[in-house]
């Protein structure tokens, strides 16, 4: 079984705010897969060197704290009042404590041969009409979609289980819902609102305007998701850590980046490395599905340059 770690960056809110109170146009949800026999030495690591750090927190009078105190988020990790309003433990850290945090985590690709996939939402082409929820549903889909290619080329006798943060039992819900109608149906709705707002028993009944497309079947996804505390999970936190890193690279137009450059060869992609599939790009209108095309060509290039 592979185990793939689900996390966002960005917000789900589809509006881009206006010309004088722009906001953040880019969406990404990200997931990192891992053999279940890496997870052991994934959680052994990264809780030891948290333990490691709280018995010298502690030792120094800096204070006392327990494993599930010890979360660590992208935001946290970079700024300065995200640490302090957030997290006393990162905050009593020193700059080169939070950077072997950081460089332990990203570790893990390597160390656990990870893959990673993830898709990019970029607010700017979205159908009139997109509500959080459509968003977040396309969003996720396309990541299964790419899991279940993943797992069809490299690994076909696994089942992938997916593991999700427990962020609210509403939404929980919903994702464990959509996540159930992907799988039994192997169809949706291309158009601004979801098969579940029309409430249709056919495509015959579909609007104007409105297609229904056949989904690729999903047979080695578990049926439903796994929701787990991001404090507890340092499978999450990394993911939250690598969807930060696509987000930040797409939202500035900055392959160079050096977190995305370095994540790149880890995104999963076709046997013979000519084709990109980890890394996914909606709507098909959004120029960004070029610029992630270009960003590839140029990765495989500076590869092979002695």
């Amino acid at each position: 079984m592979y185990f793939f770690y689900v996390d966002e960056s960005g917000s789900r809110d589809p509006s881009v705010g206006t010309e004088q109170t722009p906001k953040p146009h880019i969406y990404v949800l990200l997931a990192v897969g891992i053999y279940e026999r890496m997870w052991l030495p994934l959680e052994q690591e990264l809780s030891g060197l948290k333990i490691s750090l709280v018995d010298q927190l502690r030792q120094a009078g800096a204070g006392t704290f327990e494993l599930a105190d010890c979360e660590v988020k992208s935001n946290w990790l970079r700024n300065p009042q995200g640490r302090v309003k957030h997290s006393p433990f990162l905050s009593s850290l020193s700059s080169s404590q939070l950077r072997t945090i950081a460089e332990t985590y990203f570790a893990q690709l390597r160390k656990r041969r990870a893959v990673v996939i993830a898709s990019v939402i970029d607010k700017r082409n979205l159908p009139s009409g997109t509500t959080l929820r459509i968003l977040h549903q396309h969003a996720y889909e396309l990541v299964l979609q790419r899991i279940q290619s993943y797992m069809r080329t490299y690994h076909p006798r696994h089942q992938a289980l997916i593991v999700m943060d427990d962020t609210d039992k509403n939404l929980n819900q919903i994702v464990a819902m959509q996540h159930a109608s992907f799988l039994r149906e192997g169809k949706w709705l291309t158009s601004e609102k979801s098969i579940n707002e029309f409430h249709l028993p056919s495509a015959n009944d579909l609007p104007g305007g409105v297609q229904l497309t056949m989904n690729p079947t999903f047979p080695n996804i578990v049926e439903y998701p796994f929701f787990t505390r991001s404090e507890l999970s340092n499978g999450v936190q990394l993911a939250d850590q690598l969807a930060y890193n696509v987000y930040r690279a797409f939202r500035h137009h900055d392959e160079t980046y050096p977190p995305f450059e370095k994540m790149l060869p880890y995104v999963y992609r076709s046997r013979d490395s000519a084709t990109l599939h980890g890394l996914v790009v909606w709507p098909d209108a959004s120029p960004l599905v070029g610029v992630a095309e270009d960003w590839w060509s140029e990765h495989k290039q500076k590869a092979l340059t002695p």
